[in-house]
C-alpha cells in the first residue's frame, strides 16, 4: 500500500507540492493571531483551590488571575505623599477595563495597590500598557505594574524573541550538519523545506486549536523548536536511503524512492506513532496546562509524518538524482559503509559485550543518581528576566515585605448559612483557628477580621489569609499548604455542615502539583503497554519491544538526573547562562518524558529496522547487529546532534522553565543516541543473541506477525 501511494505522490508531485505551500501560507498567516489566544493559567479543576478561588471570585469580587499590582516607592513618613499617590492610582484604575482598586497598603517604603478586573487573564493581560500609561500620565513614572496579567503581557514578546534565535540557532547547526553528512547538494534544503513546511502547518493547527481548549504561551517555543527538529530527522533518514538506493544498480528515481518509502518510511511512520503515543498521554492529565502542551505537540508528530510521506518524495522526485548529488560529482559512489568507523564501533561492542555492556550501565546510573535531589515546583517568581517591569516589581515586594506576602494562602470558610460569620460562636472558632495557624512557624503574618474584605457580603463566607516566610513553589510553602489541609482544618471545630477550602496561589501549586503526579504512573503504564504492542509488531520480536521500553525509562531517568545536576547543582549552569534553581518546575518532567519517549525511539526504531531486514536476508544476530549499525550509527547520530541543536534554542532563552526542558531534552538526545543506543542497545542483543528475535505464538496471534522461537536459522 505504501509503495502504491508513493508512486501516486511521485506522479502528482507538482500538485502535491503546491498544497503543501498553500497550507504553509495559511498556517503563517495564522500566526499573527495566536500570540492572543495564549494563557499562562495552573488552575486545576475540580481542586480545593478551583472551590476556594470560585467562592473568592462570585462572593469576594477577588479574580486571581485578572488582577494587577501597583508597586510604589514611597517615602514612610509623608502622608500627604501617600494620600497623593492614593488617589492617583485609584483615577488610573479606572483606565482599565472593570478595573477597581480592592486593596492599598503603605509598608516598608512602599504603597502597593491591588487592581481587581473580572476579566480573564488573556484579556487582562491585554489592559496591561493601559494602565501603564495611566499611571506614567498621573505623574507616578516610578510606579512598577506586575500580576498575572502584568506577567503575561512581558512574557509574550521575551519568548518571541527566544524563539526566533533558537530558531535561527537550530536552522544554521543543521545547515552545517546536513552538508557533512550529505555534502554540498541540493538535497541539502529539502529537509529545511520539509522543516519549514511542517513549522507553518503545525502553527495553523494550533491556531485553530487554541479557539477551542486553553493554550499556554509556552506552546509556540515548544512546537517550532521540536517540529524544526523532528521534521529533520526525519527527512535526513529518508534523503540519506534514497541516495543508497540510487547508488544500486540499474535504479531511476521513481523505484527508488518506491524503495525508500517502504523501507525508511514505514520506518518513519512507526516512528511517528510512538512519538504520537508520548505526547497523547499528556491529553489525559487533568491539568488545562499540561493537556494544552500535550494537544500542541501531538500536532507535530502527525503534521511531521504527513510531510514525509507527501512532501519529501515530491521534492525528492523534483530534484531526482543530480539533486543528492554533492555538487562535483556526476553519480553515485558506493562507499563501502561495513569498513565505516560505525562498523569498527559495532565490531568492537559485539566483541566485548560484558564489558562494553558494564561499563555503560555504570555511567548511566550516575547520570541518574543525581534524581535523588529531585524536586519539584509549580512555578517560580524569582526565575523571571529582570528586565522586566513586572519582574522587577515582584522583586522589589519580596525584597521588602518578604516572598510570601506577594501570594499568600487563602482559608475560604463557608458556614453553609448566610449571616453566621456574625454569630459569637463562629468569631470563637474562627479566631481559635487563625490563632492555631499564626503559631506555624512558616507563617510570616495574618489577616483575619469581621468585615469585608474578610467577609462577603451575605454573611456566609469568611476568609483567613495566610502569609507564608518562602515564595509561592518553594517546598517550605507547599508543606504549609497540606499542614493546613491535613492538620488544622480538619482539627478545628467550625461546627456542623462548615467546611473550610484552603486557596490562593501556593495551594494552586500545591494541586497542581498532585493532580499532574497522581495520575501520572498510571498513564505512562498505559503509553507503554501501547508502546510494546507497536514496536513488538514492527520488529517482529517480543523481546526487541521489551528491551526498547527499559531502555527508553533508562534514557528518561538519566536525562532527568542530568537535568536535576545542571540546575540545582549548577553544572554547566555559568558557561550555558541558565538559572540555578534548587527545584524543577513540576510540568518539566512530565513532558519531558512524553517527548524523550517518542524520540529515544526513533533512534531505536531506525537502528533495529535495519537490524530487522539484515537478519530477515539470512545474517546472524552478530552480522545483523554490525549491519544495522553501519548502515544507520552515521545518520542516527547526525539526527540526534541536530535535533539537539534545535532544543538548544529553549536552554539559550531567558524563561526558567524552557531552559530547564531544553537542558534535559538536549542531554538526554545525547546520552540516548550514544551511550544506549551504540553501546548498551548493540551489547545486550549480543548478549540476548537468538532470543532477540522470539515472538511467542501467543503474542504472534495477537499482533498477525509470524511466530519465532529462540534458535539461530
Amino acid at each position: 500500500m505504501l509503495e502504491r501511494w508513493t508512486v501516486a505522490v511521485v506522479r502528482r508531485r507538482v500538485l502535491v507540492v503546491c498544497l503543501w505551500l498553500i497550507a504553509s501560507a495559511l498556517g503563517l498567516l495564522s500566526a499573527s493571531g495566536l500570540t492572543g489566544l495564549l494563557t499562562s493559567p495552573l488552575s486545576v479543576p475540580n481542586t480545593e483551590s478551583a472551590v476556594a478561588n470560585r467562592i473568592l471570585l462570585h462572593h469576594f469580587g477577588e479574580n486571581v488571575e485578572g488582577t494587577f499590582t501597583v508597586v510604589l516607592p514611597i517615602s514612610h513618613s509623608n502622608t500627604h505623599e501617600i494620600a497623593r499617590a492614593e488617589a492617583l492610582i485609584n483615577d488610573a484604575a479606572r483606565h482599565v477595563r472593570g478595573g477597581r482598586v480592592s486593596a492599598q497598603k503603605a509598608v516598608f517604603g512602599l504603597l502597593y495597590t491591588n487592581i481587581n478586573t473580572s476579566l480573564n487573564l488573556q484579556s487582562a493581560a491585554a489592559q496591561t500598557a493601559q494602565l501603564r500609561r495611566a499611571l506614567a500620565s498621573a505623574g507616578l513614572g516610578g510606579a512598577l505594574v506586575t500580576g498575572p496579567p502584568a506577567l503575561q503581557h512581558d512574557l509574550t514578546p521575551v519568548l518571541t524573541a527566544d524563539l526566533r534565535r533558537g530558531e535561527l540557532l537550530g536552522v544554521l547547526l543543521a545547515i552545517i550538519l546536513l552538508i557533512v553528512v550529505l555534502g554540498l547538494c541540493w538535497a541539502v534544503a529539502v529537509p529545511l523545506v520539509v522543516a519549514g513546511a511542517t513549522i507553518a502547518v503545525d502553527i495553523g493547527v494550533v491556531f485553530l486549536l487554541a479557539h477551542q481548549v486553553t493554550m499556554v504561551l509556552y506552546v509556540p517555543n515548544v512546537i517550532q523548536l521540536l517540529a524544526l527538529g523532528l521534521a529533520i530527522d526525519y527527512s535526513l533518514l529518508i534523503v540519506h536511503r534514497f541516495r543508497n538506493e540510487l547508488a544500486k544498480e540499474g535504479s531511476d528515481v521513481e523505484g527508488a524512492l518506491v524503495a525508500t518509502m517502504a523501507t525508511a518510511g514505514r520506518t518513519v511512520i512507526t516512528s511517528s506513532a510512538i512519538v504520537a503515543i508520548g505526547l497523547a498521554i499528556l491529553i489525559a492529565i487533568p491539568v488545562p496546562f499540561v493537556r494544552s502542551l500535550g494537544a500542541a505537540g501531538l500536532v507535530v508528530p502527525l503534521v511531521a509524518v504527513a510531510a514525509a510521506l507527501t512532501l519529501q518524495p515530491a521534492l525528492l522526485a523534483l530534484i531526482g538524482q543530480r539533486g543528492v548529488l554533492p555538487l562535483a560529482r556526476k553519480r553515485p559512489v558506493r562507499s563501502d559503509v561495513m569498513e565505516g568507523r560505525w562498523a569498527h564501533l559495532a565490531r568492537a561492542v559485539v566483541a566485548r559485550p560484558r564489558r562494553t555492556l558494564a561499563g555503560s550501565l555504570v555511567f548511566l546510573a550516575l547520570c541518574c543518581a543525581p534524581l535523588l535531589w529531585l524536586q519539584l515546583t509549580p512555578g517560580s517568581t524569582s526565575a523571571l528576566p529582570q528586565s522586566l517591569p513586572s519582574a522587577r516589581a515582584l522583586a522589589l515586594l519580596s525584597a521588602r515585605i518578604g516572598p510570601g506576602v506577594i501570594s499568600p494562602v487563602q482559608v475560604v470558610i463557608d458556614f453553609a448559612h448566610a449571616h453566621r460569620t456574625s454569630t459569637s460562636s463562629v468569631a470563637a472558632s474562627t479566631l481559635a483557628l487563625a490563632t492555631r495557624i499564626l503559631d506555624d512557624p512558616e507563617v510570616f503574618a495574618e489577616a483575619i477580621g469581621a468585615h469585608p474584605p474578610f467577609v462577603d457580603a451575605t454573611g456566609r463566607y469568611e476568609q483567613i489569609i495566610v502569609s507564608g516566610r518562602s515564595e509561592i513553589g518553594a517546598e517550605a510553602s507547599q508543606r504549609l499548604v497540606r499542614r493546613l489541609r491535613v492538620k488544622y482544618v480538619p482539627e478545628a471545630r467550625l461546627g456542623a455542615g462548615v467546611r473550610a477550602f484552603v486557596g490562593g496561589a501556593p495551594a494552586q501549586g500545591v494541586d497542581f502539583l498532585d493532580s499532574v503526579y497522581d495520575s501520572f504512573p498510571w498513564i505512562v503504564l498505559t503509553a507503554l503497554v501501547l508502546a510494546t504492542l507497536v514496536l513488538a509488531r514492527t520488529f517482529r520480536s517480543l523481546v526487541l519491544a521489551l528491551v526498547s521500553m527499559a531502555l527508553n525509562l533508562l534514557s528518561v531517568a538519566a536525562a532527568i538526573g542530568l537535568l536535576v545536576l545542571f540546575t540545582r547543582f549548577g553544572v554547566g549552569s555559568t558557561v550555558l547562562g541558565t538559572y540555578q534553581l534548587s527545584q524543577i518546575e513540576g510540568w518539566v518532567p512530565v513532558f519531558l518524558f512524553a517527548v524523550l519517549f517518542g524520540l529515544s525511539m526513533d533512534y531505536e526504531v531506525f537502528l533495529v529496522s535495519r537490524m530487522r531486514e539484515s537478519r530477515d536476508t539470512g545474517a546472524s544476530t552478530t552480522e545483523a547487529i554490525v549491519t544495522g549499525m553501519a548502515r544507520t550509527g552515521g545518520v542516527v547520530s547526525a539526527a540526534a546532534v541536530i535535533l539537539a541543536g534545535a532544543m538548544c534554542g529553549l536552554v539559550f532563552g531567558r524563561v526558567a522553565g524552557l531552559q530547564q526542558l531544553g537542558v534535559g531534552l538536549a542531554l538526554g538526545i545525547l546520552v540516548d543516541a550514544t551511550i544506549v543506543r551504540a553501546l548498551v542497545l548493540p551489547s545486550l542483543m549480543t548478549l540476548l543473541g537468538p532470543w532477540n528475535w522470539w515472538m511467542p505464538n501467543g503474542a504472534a496471534a495477537l499482533l498477525r506477525v509470524p511466530a519465532s522461537s529462540p534458535r539461530e536459522s
